[in-house]
Protein backbone atom coordinates (compact mmCIF):
# COMPACT_ATOMS: atom_id res chain seq x y z
CA UNK A 1 0.00 0.00 0.00
CA UNK A 2 1.12 3.57 -0.70
CA UNK A 3 0.01 6.94 0.64
CA UNK A 4 -1.30 8.43 -2.61
CA UNK A 5 -5.10 8.48 -2.36
CA UNK A 6 -8.03 10.41 -3.74
CA UNK A 7 -9.80 12.37 -1.02
CA UNK A 8 -12.38 15.14 -1.37
CA UNK A 9 -12.38 14.63 -5.13
CA UNK A 10 -8.64 15.08 -5.68
CA UNK A 11 -5.33 13.28 -5.30
CA UNK A 12 -3.40 13.65 -2.06
CA UNK A 13 0.13 12.62 -1.21
CA UNK A 14 -0.19 11.76 2.46
CA UNK A 15 -2.04 14.86 3.76
CA UNK A 16 -1.03 17.30 1.02
CA UNK A 17 -3.10 17.91 -2.15
CA UNK A 18 -1.01 17.17 -5.23
CA UNK A 19 -2.40 20.30 -6.87
CA UNK A 20 -0.97 22.43 -4.04
CA UNK A 21 2.49 20.96 -4.64
CA UNK A 22 2.33 21.56 -8.39
CA UNK A 23 1.09 25.11 -7.89
CA UNK A 24 4.10 25.97 -5.73
CA UNK A 25 6.81 23.86 -7.36
CA UNK A 26 5.73 23.71 -11.00
CA UNK A 27 5.72 20.74 -13.34
CA UNK A 28 7.06 18.28 -14.21
CA UNK A 29 7.82 17.30 -10.61
CA UNK A 30 8.58 14.05 -8.83
CA UNK A 31 6.74 13.76 -5.53
CA UNK A 32 7.78 11.22 -2.91
CA UNK A 33 5.98 9.99 0.18
CA UNK A 34 8.11 9.51 3.29
CA UNK A 35 5.51 7.24 4.86
CA UNK A 36 5.51 4.95 1.82
CA UNK A 37 9.30 4.72 1.70
CA UNK A 38 9.47 3.79 5.38
CA UNK A 39 6.53 1.39 5.20
CA UNK A 40 8.06 -0.59 2.35
CA UNK A 41 11.56 -0.63 3.83
CA UNK A 42 10.19 -1.86 7.14
CA UNK A 43 8.11 -4.49 5.36
CA UNK A 44 11.29 -5.97 3.88
CA UNK A 45 13.06 -5.97 7.24
CA UNK A 46 10.12 -7.54 9.04
CA UNK A 47 9.41 -10.13 6.34
CA UNK A 48 12.97 -11.47 6.43
CA UNK A 49 13.48 -10.96 10.17
CA UNK A 50 13.90 -14.72 10.85
CA UNK A 51 17.03 -14.58 8.69
CA UNK A 52 18.36 -11.38 10.30
CA UNK A 53 18.98 -10.23 6.73
CA UNK A 54 21.05 -7.15 5.99
CA UNK A 55 18.96 -4.92 3.72
CA UNK A 56 20.99 -2.83 1.27
CA UNK A 57 18.84 -0.31 -0.61
CA UNK A 58 19.68 -0.18 -4.30
CA UNK A 59 20.62 3.46 -4.84
CA UNK A 60 20.29 3.20 -8.62
CA UNK A 61 16.50 3.04 -8.27
CA UNK A 62 16.10 6.45 -6.60
CA UNK A 63 19.23 8.04 -5.20
CA UNK A 64 18.23 11.45 -3.87
CA UNK A 65 20.55 12.32 -1.00
CA UNK A 66 17.68 13.15 1.37
CA UNK A 67 15.99 9.81 0.75
CA UNK A 68 19.26 7.93 1.23
CA UNK A 69 19.87 9.82 4.47
CA UNK A 70 16.42 8.88 5.76
CA UNK A 71 17.04 5.20 5.02
CA UNK A 72 20.53 5.30 6.56
CA UNK A 73 18.99 6.67 9.74
CA UNK A 74 16.67 3.64 9.71
CA UNK A 75 19.75 1.39 9.72
CA UNK A 76 19.56 0.52 6.04
CA UNK A 77 22.65 -0.45 4.07
CA UNK A 78 23.25 0.37 0.41
CA UNK A 79 23.83 -1.45 -2.87
CA UNK A 80 25.95 0.76 -5.14
CA UNK A 81 26.98 0.32 -8.76
CA UNK A 82 29.34 3.24 -9.37
CA UNK A 83 31.73 5.63 -7.69
CA UNK A 84 29.02 8.27 -7.71
CA UNK A 85 26.59 5.99 -5.90
CA UNK A 86 29.27 5.11 -3.34
CA UNK A 87 29.83 8.83 -2.81
CA UNK A 88 26.10 9.36 -2.31
CA UNK A 89 25.81 6.49 0.16
CA UNK A 90 28.66 7.80 2.28
CA UNK A 91 27.51 11.42 1.97
CA UNK A 92 24.10 10.33 3.26
CA UNK A 93 25.69 8.85 6.37
CA UNK A 94 25.63 5.25 5.21
CA UNK A 95 27.71 2.73 7.14
CA UNK A 96 30.52 1.54 4.86
CA UNK A 97 30.27 -1.90 6.48
CA UNK A 98 26.73 -2.12 5.10
CA UNK A 99 27.66 -1.22 1.52
CA UNK A 100 27.96 -3.80 -1.25
CA UNK A 101 29.40 -2.78 -4.63
CA UNK A 102 28.01 -4.33 -7.82
CA UNK A 103 28.59 -3.68 -11.54
CA UNK A 104 30.58 -5.34 -14.29
CA UNK A 105 32.79 -2.37 -15.16
CA UNK A 106 34.35 -1.01 -11.98
CA UNK A 107 37.26 1.29 -12.79
CA UNK A 108 40.54 1.19 -10.91
CA UNK A 109 39.76 4.48 -9.19
CA UNK A 110 36.32 3.25 -8.14
CA UNK A 111 37.90 0.11 -6.69
CA UNK A 112 40.49 2.18 -4.82
CA UNK A 113 37.84 4.46 -3.36
CA UNK A 114 35.69 1.51 -2.25
CA UNK A 115 38.59 -0.31 -0.58
CA UNK A 116 39.68 2.86 1.20
CA UNK A 117 36.11 3.45 2.37
CA UNK A 118 36.03 -0.01 3.94
CA UNK A 119 32.94 -1.36 2.18
CA UNK A 120 31.48 -4.70 3.20
CA UNK A 121 32.14 -6.43 -0.12
CA UNK A 122 32.49 -6.22 -3.86
CA UNK A 123 30.12 -8.32 -5.94
CA UNK A 124 32.71 -9.93 -8.21
CA UNK A 125 31.63 -10.17 -11.83
CA UNK A 126 34.49 -11.93 -13.63
CA UNK A 127 37.87 -13.58 -13.28
CA UNK A 128 39.54 -10.48 -14.75
CA UNK A 129 37.90 -8.29 -12.12
CA UNK A 130 38.93 -10.65 -9.34
CA UNK A 131 42.55 -10.42 -10.41
CA UNK A 132 42.36 -6.64 -10.73
CA UNK A 133 40.85 -6.07 -7.29
CA UNK A 134 43.44 -8.38 -5.73
CA UNK A 135 46.20 -6.40 -7.48
CA UNK A 136 44.84 -3.00 -6.41
CA UNK A 137 44.26 -4.12 -2.82
CA UNK A 138 47.87 -5.32 -2.71
CA UNK A 139 49.14 -1.98 -3.93
CA UNK A 140 47.14 -0.30 -1.17
CA UNK A 141 48.45 -2.73 1.43
CA UNK A 142 44.90 -3.78 2.29
CA UNK A 143 42.65 -6.81 1.99
CA UNK A 144 39.39 -6.56 0.06
CA UNK A 145 36.35 -8.79 0.50
CA UNK A 146 34.21 -10.12 -2.32
CA UNK A 147 31.19 -12.23 -3.16
CA UNK A 148 31.24 -14.02 -6.50
CA UNK A 149 28.25 -13.11 -8.64
CA UNK A 150 26.79 -16.30 -10.06
CA UNK A 151 24.28 -16.65 -12.88
CA UNK A 152 21.88 -19.39 -11.74
CA UNK A 153 20.40 -19.51 -15.29
CA UNK A 154 16.87 -18.85 -14.08
CA UNK A 155 14.21 -17.07 -16.15
CA UNK A 156 12.70 -14.29 -14.00
CA UNK A 157 9.85 -13.89 -16.51
CA UNK A 158 10.41 -10.19 -16.92
CA UNK A 159 11.53 -7.79 -19.67
CA UNK A 160 14.56 -8.98 -21.63
CA UNK A 161 16.50 -5.80 -20.79
CA UNK A 162 16.09 -6.34 -17.05
CA UNK A 163 16.58 -10.13 -16.89
CA UNK A 164 20.09 -10.50 -15.47
CA UNK A 165 20.45 -14.04 -14.14
CA UNK A 166 20.59 -16.12 -17.32
CA UNK A 167 23.66 -17.59 -18.99
CA UNK A 168 23.75 -15.04 -21.76
CA UNK A 169 23.72 -12.12 -19.30
CA UNK A 170 26.77 -9.86 -19.09
CA UNK A 171 26.67 -10.20 -15.32
CA UNK A 172 28.57 -12.70 -13.17
CA UNK A 173 29.82 -16.18 -14.05
CA UNK A 174 27.87 -19.27 -15.09
CA UNK A 175 26.89 -21.49 -12.21
CA UNK A 176 28.73 -24.40 -13.87
CA UNK A 177 32.00 -22.47 -13.61
CA UNK A 178 31.47 -21.00 -10.15
CA UNK A 179 33.11 -23.77 -8.11
CA UNK A 180 36.12 -23.69 -10.42
CA UNK A 181 36.49 -19.94 -9.92
CA UNK A 182 36.51 -20.39 -6.15
CA UNK A 183 39.18 -23.08 -6.49
CA UNK A 184 41.30 -21.03 -8.86
CA UNK A 185 41.39 -18.03 -6.53
CA UNK A 186 41.49 -19.85 -3.21
CA UNK A 187 44.92 -18.51 -2.26
CA UNK A 188 44.73 -14.85 -3.26
CA UNK A 189 46.73 -12.66 -0.91
CA UNK A 190 44.70 -9.47 -1.00
CA UNK A 191 41.12 -10.48 -1.84
CA UNK A 192 39.01 -12.80 0.30
CA UNK A 193 36.18 -14.36 -1.71
CA UNK A 194 33.82 -15.31 1.09
CA UNK A 195 30.35 -14.91 -0.39
CA UNK A 196 28.03 -15.68 -3.28
CA UNK A 197 25.82 -13.09 -4.96
CA UNK A 198 22.90 -13.39 -7.36
CA UNK A 199 20.45 -10.97 -8.93
CA UNK A 200 18.06 -12.56 -11.39
CA UNK A 201 16.45 -9.34 -12.63
CA UNK A 202 13.33 -7.34 -12.03
CA UNK A 203 10.54 -6.71 -11.66
CA UNK A 204 9.82 -10.30 -10.62
CA UNK A 205 6.20 -11.12 -9.83
CA UNK A 206 6.37 -14.80 -8.87
CA UNK A 207 8.20 -16.62 -6.09
CA UNK A 208 9.21 -19.58 -8.26
CA UNK A 209 12.21 -17.94 -9.98
CA UNK A 210 13.62 -16.89 -6.61
CA UNK A 211 13.06 -20.33 -5.11
CA UNK A 212 14.75 -22.09 -8.03
CA UNK A 213 17.72 -19.69 -7.96
CA UNK A 214 18.17 -19.99 -4.19
CA UNK A 215 17.96 -23.79 -4.31
CA UNK A 216 20.73 -23.83 -6.91
CA UNK A 217 22.96 -21.50 -4.92
CA UNK A 218 22.40 -23.27 -1.61
CA UNK A 219 23.55 -26.48 -3.30
CA UNK A 220 26.58 -24.66 -4.71
CA UNK A 221 27.48 -23.27 -1.28
CA UNK A 222 27.25 -26.74 0.26
CA UNK A 223 29.60 -28.02 -2.45
CA UNK A 224 32.04 -25.18 -1.75
CA UNK A 225 31.92 -25.81 2.00
CA UNK A 226 32.71 -29.48 1.46
CA UNK A 227 35.81 -28.35 -0.43
CA UNK A 228 36.89 -26.21 2.50
CA UNK A 229 35.77 -22.77 1.34
CA UNK A 230 34.51 -20.43 4.04
CA UNK A 231 31.23 -18.86 2.88
CA UNK A 232 30.22 -16.01 5.13
CA UNK A 233 27.26 -14.60 3.24
CA UNK A 234 24.76 -15.11 0.48
CA UNK A 235 23.47 -11.99 -1.28
CA UNK A 236 20.08 -12.68 -2.90
CA UNK A 237 19.90 -9.39 -4.82
CA UNK A 238 16.50 -7.76 -5.26
CA UNK A 239 14.04 -7.24 -8.10
CA UNK A 240 10.78 -7.79 -6.21
CA UNK A 241 7.82 -6.58 -8.28
CA UNK A 242 5.56 -3.65 -7.43
CA UNK A 243 2.04 -2.60 -8.40
CA UNK A 244 2.32 -0.77 -11.70
CA UNK A 245 -1.04 -1.82 -13.16
CA UNK A 246 -3.21 -2.40 -10.12
CA UNK A 247 -3.25 -2.98 -6.36
CA UNK A 248 -2.97 -6.76 -6.66
CA UNK A 249 -0.38 -7.10 -9.43
CA UNK A 250 2.60 -7.80 -7.17
CA UNK A 251 2.95 -10.24 -4.33
CA UNK A 252 3.49 -8.76 -0.88
CA UNK A 253 7.13 -9.08 0.16
CA UNK A 254 5.95 -11.38 2.94
CA UNK A 255 4.94 -13.96 0.31
CA UNK A 256 8.44 -13.99 -1.17
CA UNK A 257 9.89 -14.30 2.32
CA UNK A 258 7.52 -17.14 3.17
CA UNK A 259 8.82 -19.11 0.19
CA UNK A 260 12.52 -18.34 0.78
CA UNK A 261 12.97 -18.45 4.54
CA UNK A 262 12.61 -22.26 4.83
CA UNK A 263 15.48 -22.62 2.31
CA UNK A 264 17.78 -20.31 4.26
CA UNK A 265 16.91 -20.41 7.94
CA UNK A 266 19.70 -21.61 10.26
CA UNK A 267 22.31 -21.50 7.49
CA UNK A 268 25.85 -20.70 8.72
CA UNK A 269 26.15 -17.59 6.59
CA UNK A 270 24.58 -14.16 6.54
CA UNK A 271 21.77 -13.22 4.14
CA UNK A 272 21.86 -9.94 2.23
CA UNK A 273 19.04 -8.36 0.20
CA UNK A 274 19.27 -5.52 -2.34
CA UNK A 275 15.74 -4.15 -2.84
CA UNK A 276 15.33 -0.88 -4.69
CA UNK A 277 12.14 -0.90 -6.74
CA UNK A 278 10.14 -2.50 -3.93
CA UNK A 279 11.02 0.33 -1.55
CA UNK A 280 10.93 3.25 -3.99
CA UNK A 281 8.52 2.31 -6.80
CA UNK A 282 5.16 3.11 -5.29
CA UNK A 283 6.66 5.83 -3.09
CA UNK A 284 6.78 8.35 -5.93
CA UNK A 285 4.60 9.92 -8.62
CA UNK A 286 5.36 12.26 -11.51
CA UNK A 287 3.13 15.33 -11.81
CA UNK A 288 2.69 16.79 -15.30
CA UNK A 289 0.33 19.35 -16.86
CA UNK A 290 -1.60 19.07 -20.08
CA UNK A 291 -0.28 21.46 -22.72
CA UNK A 292 -2.51 20.58 -25.67
CA UNK A 293 -5.02 18.04 -26.95
CA UNK A 294 -5.03 17.13 -30.63
CA UNK A 295 -5.98 14.48 -33.17
CA UNK A 296 -3.80 12.85 -35.80
CA UNK A 297 -5.67 10.62 -38.20
CA UNK A 298 -7.62 8.26 -35.99
CA UNK A 299 -5.37 8.95 -32.99
CA UNK A 300 -6.11 11.29 -30.12
CA UNK A 301 -3.17 12.82 -28.27
CA UNK A 302 -2.83 14.42 -24.88
CA UNK A 303 0.41 16.41 -24.95
CA UNK A 304 1.94 17.04 -21.53
CA UNK A 305 5.00 18.89 -20.23
CA UNK A 306 6.78 15.70 -19.07
CA UNK A 307 8.65 13.71 -21.69
CA UNK A 308 10.81 10.66 -22.15
CA UNK A 309 13.73 12.62 -20.72
CA UNK A 310 11.76 12.76 -17.44
CA UNK A 311 10.43 9.19 -17.49
CA UNK A 312 12.03 6.87 -20.03
CA UNK A 313 10.60 3.57 -18.82
CA UNK A 314 7.53 3.46 -21.12
CA UNK A 315 9.60 3.79 -24.30
CA UNK A 316 12.68 1.89 -23.06
CA UNK A 317 10.91 -1.09 -21.47
CA UNK A 318 7.39 -0.82 -22.94
CA UNK A 319 6.36 -0.44 -19.32
CA UNK A 320 2.97 0.55 -17.95
CA UNK A 321 2.44 3.48 -15.62
CA UNK A 322 -1.07 4.31 -14.53
CA UNK A 323 -2.00 7.90 -15.42
CA UNK A 324 -4.98 9.76 -14.01
CA UNK A 325 -6.11 13.35 -13.54
CA UNK A 326 -5.31 14.82 -10.15
CA UNK A 327 -8.79 16.39 -10.13
CA UNK A 328 -10.98 14.20 -12.35
CA UNK A 329 -14.61 14.97 -12.99
CA UNK A 330 -16.95 13.62 -10.32
CA UNK A 331 -17.84 10.51 -12.32
CA UNK A 332 -14.21 9.41 -12.49
CA UNK A 333 -12.91 9.96 -8.97
CA UNK A 334 -11.49 6.58 -7.86
CA UNK A 335 -13.56 5.18 -5.03
CA UNK A 336 -10.97 3.18 -3.11
CA UNK A 337 -7.69 3.05 -4.94
CA UNK A 338 -5.80 5.44 -7.17
CA UNK A 339 -5.23 2.78 -9.82
CA UNK A 340 -7.22 0.33 -11.86
CA UNK A 341 -10.20 2.60 -12.59
CA UNK A 342 -11.88 2.69 -16.00
CA UNK A 343 -13.12 6.14 -17.13
CA UNK A 344 -16.83 6.49 -17.55
CA UNK A 345 -16.85 9.33 -20.04
CA UNK A 346 -13.41 9.51 -21.58
CA UNK A 347 -11.53 8.55 -24.70
CA UNK A 348 -8.64 6.31 -25.68
CA UNK A 349 -5.58 8.52 -26.08
CA UNK A 350 -1.81 8.55 -26.33
CA UNK A 351 -0.22 10.60 -23.54
CA UNK A 352 2.87 12.10 -25.15
CA UNK A 353 5.58 14.60 -24.28
CA UNK A 354 7.32 17.50 -26.06
CA UNK A 355 10.50 15.65 -27.08
CA UNK A 356 11.36 15.49 -30.79
CA UNK A 357 11.07 11.70 -30.94
CA UNK A 358 8.10 9.58 -31.97
CA UNK A 359 9.05 7.31 -29.07
CA UNK A 360 8.34 10.12 -26.63
CA UNK A 361 5.26 8.83 -24.86
CA UNK A 362 4.10 8.02 -21.33
CA UNK A 363 1.13 5.87 -22.40
CA UNK A 364 -0.35 4.53 -25.61
CA UNK A 365 -3.97 3.63 -26.36
CA UNK A 366 -4.93 4.48 -22.79
CA UNK A 367 -8.49 5.17 -21.59
CA UNK A 368 -8.48 8.55 -19.88
CA UNK A 369 -11.23 10.80 -18.49
CA UNK A 370 -11.85 14.08 -20.29
CA UNK A 371 -8.93 16.51 -19.88
CA UNK A 372 -8.07 19.94 -21.22
CA UNK A 373 -5.16 22.37 -21.32
CA UNK A 374 -3.91 23.14 -17.82
CA UNK A 375 -5.21 19.97 -16.18
CA UNK A 376 -2.78 18.21 -13.86
CA UNK A 377 -2.08 14.50 -14.36
CA UNK A 378 -0.35 12.06 -12.04
CA UNK A 379 1.89 9.30 -13.37
CA UNK A 380 1.92 6.62 -10.68
CA UNK A 381 4.60 4.18 -9.50
CA UNK A 382 7.33 6.51 -10.72
CA UNK A 383 9.56 6.45 -7.64
CA UNK A 384 11.96 3.83 -8.98
CA UNK A 385 13.94 4.42 -12.18
CA UNK A 386 12.06 7.65 -12.81
CA UNK A 387 14.18 10.65 -11.92
CA UNK A 388 17.19 8.33 -11.62
CA UNK A 389 17.11 7.69 -15.40
CA UNK A 390 16.14 11.22 -16.43
CA UNK A 391 18.33 13.32 -18.72
CA UNK A 392 18.75 16.69 -20.39
CA UNK A 393 17.87 15.38 -23.84
CA UNK A 394 16.62 18.21 -26.07
CA UNK A 395 18.31 20.48 -23.50
CA UNK A 396 15.33 20.10 -21.23
CA UNK A 397 15.66 20.93 -17.56
CA UNK A 398 15.40 18.01 -15.19
CA UNK A 399 12.41 18.04 -12.89
CA UNK A 400 12.24 19.11 -9.28
CA UNK A 401 11.98 16.43 -6.58
CA UNK A 402 9.61 16.97 -3.65
CA UNK A 403 9.44 15.11 -0.35
CA UNK A 404 6.15 14.89 1.56
CA UNK A 405 5.97 14.15 5.27
CA UNK A 406 2.43 14.22 6.62
CA UNK A 407 1.06 17.72 6.14
CA UNK A 408 4.41 19.18 5.11
CA UNK A 409 6.39 19.10 1.88
CA UNK A 410 9.74 20.45 0.77
CA UNK A 411 11.88 20.51 -2.35
CA UNK A 412 14.77 18.06 -2.05
CA UNK A 413 16.17 18.79 -5.49
CA UNK A 414 15.47 22.10 -7.16
CA UNK A 415 14.44 22.29 -10.77
CA UNK A 416 17.42 22.90 -13.02
CA UNK A 417 17.99 26.24 -14.72
CA UNK A 418 19.35 27.07 -18.15
CA UNK A 419 22.56 28.16 -16.43
CA UNK A 420 22.88 24.62 -15.06
CA UNK A 421 22.80 23.29 -18.61
CA UNK A 422 25.84 25.24 -19.76
CA UNK A 423 27.84 25.79 -16.57
CA UNK A 424 30.18 22.78 -17.01
CA UNK A 425 30.98 23.99 -20.54
CA UNK A 426 31.45 27.65 -19.58
CA UNK A 427 33.85 26.54 -16.84
CA UNK A 428 36.24 25.43 -19.60
CA UNK A 429 36.60 29.00 -20.88
CA UNK A 430 36.54 30.30 -24.45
Amino acid sequence: MDFFEYKHGQLYCEDVPAEKIAAQVGTPAYVYSKATFLRHYRQVVEAFAPLKAMVCYSIKSCGNLHICRMLAQEGCGFDVTSGGELYRALKAGGDAKKIVYAGVGKTDQEIIDAINAGIAAFNLESEAEIENIDRIAGQLGKTAVGALRVNPDVDPQTHAKTATGKKQSKFGVDIERAAGVFERYRTLKHLRITGVHIHIGGPVYQTEPYVLAVEKIVALIEQLQRRGHSIEWFDLGGGFGVNYEGPDQALPIAEHAKALIPLLVDKPYRIVLEPGRYIAGNAGILLTRVLYCKTGGEKRFVIVDAGMNDLIRPTLYESYHHIWPVKPDAANVPVQRSRGEEPRGGQVVDVVGPICENGDYLARNRPLPPVQRGDLLAVFTAGAYGFAMSSNYNNRLRAAEVFVDGQQFRIIRRRETYDDLVRPEEAMGQ
